[in-house]
This record gives C-alpha cells, sequence and structure tokens, in this order.
C-alpha cells in the first residue's frame, strides 16, 4: 500500500471544513459574555499601562530639568571661582609690581646715597688737599 494522494473534490472539502470551523469558533468567541469582560479587563491593563507610561515620561522630565539646574548651578559656580581666581591672580600681580617698585625706588634712594657719600667725599678730600698746600 502506498500513499494515497487527494482527489481535487477531498481537499475542497476538507478547506471548506476548516473554514466552517474557524468561522464557528469565531462566532462563538463573539457571542461569549466573558469576551466582553476580557476586552475590558485588557483595556483597564493598557490604561494603566499608559498612566505609568506618563508618570514616567513626567518623572524622566523633572529629573532631567534636575540634572539642568544642577549644571547651571555648578556652571555658575565655576565661574565664580574663575573669577575669584582672575581677581586673585590681578591682586597678586598689583602687589609684585608695587613690591617691584618699591624696590627699584628703595634701589635707587641707596645709589643716590652711596653717590652722594662719593661726592662729599671726593670733595672733602679736594679740601683737604687745598688747605694742605
Amino acid at each position: 500500500m502506498g500513499f494515497r494522494v487527494p482527489e481535487l473534490q477531498e481537499r475542497k472539502q476538507a478547506a471548506a471544513a476548516a473554514k466552517k470551523a474557524a468561522l464557528d469558533k469565531f462566532k462563538a468567541a463573539l457571542t461569549d459574555p466573558g469576551a466582553a469582560e476580557r476586552q475590558a479587563q485588557r483595556l483597564a491593563v493598557h490604561q494603566a499601562r499608559l498612566q505609568r507610561e506618563q508618570e514616567r515620561e513626567a518623572a524622566r522630565k523633572v529629573r532631567e530639568a534636575e540634572f539642568a539646574a544642577q549644571a547651571a548651578r555648578e556652571a555658575e559656580l565655576a565661574a565664580q571661582a574663575k573669577r575669584e581666581a582672575e581677581a586673585a591672580a590681578a591682586q597678586a600681580e598689583e602687589e609684585r609690581k608695587k613690591r617691584e617698585a618699591d624696590e627699584a625706588l628703595a634701589l635707587l634712594t641707596e645709589q643716590k646715597e652711596r653717590r652722594d657719600a662719593r661726592y662729599a667725599a671726593r670733595k672733602s678730600a679736594q679740601k683737604k688737599r687745598r688747605r694742605g698746600l
């Protein structure tokens, strides 16, 4: 005995029976009293899921706003620290220049005093030589 190939008519009948069974199953699902309840449950679950998603989105936006505010505060603090550092550097530079000017003035004063002392010594020596002659 070999494998039997169904005839065209048998195949058509089998396909029609399968279609009828699927249609009957669909009609039974429409008339099922629990179907509306299950649909309502699915809708409630879907609504709850959407609500949770919206809450998460709102929380995410709040976190992003907080992060942006924190970044702005940090940037402002960094800018203020930079300004303070620049002011301190400028003040230190000013003090250094003033100290150098004071040192230069002191050096010039000391040089002038030495020069005046040498001049006075020379003049004194000249007077001694004139008197001694």
